[in-house]
C-alpha cells in the first residue's frame, strides 16, 4: 500500500490553525544549508537540488536499487529551519527582519527504508546522472525535534509573526519555554504557484 503523508501522518503535517503541543520523533532527511533572501533567484537552486535527490530515492527501484522494506510513497514536503546571521543579531530590531541576513537549512524528509549507506550510493549516482551544482552540499542525517508547539499558518510568509505570537502565548499559558529562537516551516503549498493569501505553512518551534 502506498504511504501518503497527507493521509497517514496528519499529526505532523496537517495541524489546525491553532497552536498545539506535539512530540516529533526522529526522522531522516536530506538537508542543505545556505543564507540569503528566499525571494532571490539563487534560493530556487537549493530547493531544486533537494527535490532532485528526493525523487532519485523515490525512483530508486527503477534504477537498479533494491532496498530492504521498500514501499511506494509520496515525496515529503519541503521544510526549512530559519535563523538570522550572527552579525545581524548584533543589530537586530525587534519585529523587523532583513531577509538578506537570513540563514537557513532546507530539508526533505526521507522514507524509513533509506539507510545512510543507500543514501550515499543514490546521491553519488545522481551526481553523475543528473548533475547539479549543489548536490555536493547535500547531507543525509537524522533529526529529532522532540516536544514542540506547532500550528498551520494561512496566508503570506510576511504575516507569520501573527501566528508565532499566538504560539508564544500558548506556550506561556501552558507553562512551556521556547527552547531555541530558530523555527521550522513546512510548506504545504508551492509559493511559486500559490497566491500569498492562499499559502499554507506549518510553523513549529521546540519547547522545554
Amino acid at each position: 500500500m502506498k504511504h501518503e503523508w497527507r493521509k497517514h501522518e496528519k499529526e505532523y503535517y496537517l495541524p489546525k490553525a491553532v497552536p498545539k503541543k506535539i512530540s516529533v520523533p526522529k526522522f531522516s532527511f536530506f538537508t542543505i544549508a545556505g543564507k540569503g533572501n528566499p525571494n532571490d533567484k539563487a534560493f530556487g537552486a537549493f530547493v531544486e537540488a533537494l527535490y532532485t535527490i528526493s525523487y532519485a530515492v523515490r525512483m530508486c527501484t527503477k534504477n537498479g536499487f533494491s532496498p530492504i522494506d521498500y514501499c511506494e510513497y509520496t515525496v515529503y514536503p519541503l521544510e526549512g529551519v530559519w535563523d538570522i546571521s550572527d552579525e545581524a543579531k548584533k543589530h537586530a530590531t525587534h519585529g523587523i527582519i532583513d531577509k538578506d541576513t537570513l540563514v537557513f537549512e532546507l530539508m526533505i524528509r526521507q522514507p524509513e527504508f533509506l539507510t545512510k549507506e543507500l543514501a550515499f550510493e543514490i546521491l553519488e549516482r545522481t551526481k553523475i546522472k543528473k548533475p547539479h551544482s549543489l548536490l555536493s552540499q547535500i547531507v543525509f542525517k537524522e533529526i529529532e525535534e522532540g516536544n514542540c508547539i506547532q500550528m498551520k499558518h494561512l496566508g503570506s510568509f510576511d504575516t507569520e509573526p501573527e501566528s508565532f505570537a499566538k504560539m508564544e502565548q500558548f506556550a506561556i499559558e501552558n507553562g512551556y519555554k521556547r527552547k531555541l529562537l530558530t523555527h521550522r516551516e513546512i510548506y504545504l503549498t508551492d509559493a511559486r504557484k500559490t497566491a500569498p493569501e492562499n499559502q499554507k505553512t506549518v510553523l513549529r518551534f521546540e519547547i522545554e
